[in-house]
């Protein structure tokens, strides 16, 4: 994946519970591996509900939200507090999509719906080469589509019922996503779902 991790345990007590009742419009997280389309995604649901986007991987480098980079991965070792605070004023008042590979440090009720993005990993392969990236990148970022990581991540930090998997193979997929989130945007009130003990 694109950044490395502290331990989730190390800042869960630093943040402080939102609820849904605090916000008037969802928090949606897209997530998936490098190469699924979150931007893509990101970008259309943005523009179409009036949504603000925040990829997550930009504002961990423009806010300085991670301890140096690992050269051997090529990514940044994120400092998880420091990205959580960064993003908390804005997450309070709800209509973010954050745009982001990964989902399993941010706190519950902070995300009303998460989307993870599968894509064929013969296909992913190509987007990575078109986008540059080095072959370890692209190996370990194949084996994680393969081996479905973002997604179990994702149904085991937030449950199943909060999760939406979609398929994004081709323009005409995408298209068919962005109908699918704009329906559970106009469907969505808060108290969706119970907070996760």
């Amino acid at each position: 994946m694109s950044e490395s991790f502290n331990s989730k345990d190390t800042f869960e007590s630093s943040t402080s519970t939102l609820s849904t009742t605090s916000r008037l419009r969802p928090n949606i997280l897209l997530c998936g591996t490098p190469g699924t389309g979150k931007t893509t995604h990101a970008l259309r649901l943005c523009r179409l509900h009036s949504l603000n986007h925040f990829p997550v991987g930009d504002i961990v480098q423009k806010n300085n939200c991670h301890e140096g980079k690992d050269e051997f991965w090529d990514a940044y070792i994120v400092n998880e507090r420091k990205l959580l605070k960064q993003l908390k004023a804005d997450i309070i008042y709800g209509g973010v999509v954050l745009d982001w590979h990964t989902c399993n440090f941010f706190p519950i009720d902070w995300i009303d719906l998460v989307v993870v993005l599968r894509t064929n990993h013969t296909i992913l392969w190509d987007r990575l080469v078109e986008r540059k990236y080095n072959l370890r990148k692209i190996q370990e970022n194949n084996e994680a589509e393969i081996m479905q990581i973002v997604l179990e991540e994702a149904i085991t930090s937030f449950g199943p019922e909060r999760v939406m998997v979609l398929t994004s193979d081709t323009l005409d997929q995408v298209e068919e996503n962005i109908k699918q989130i704009s329906m559970w945007i106009q469907q969505w009130k808060p108290h969706n779902f119970p907070n996760k003990e």
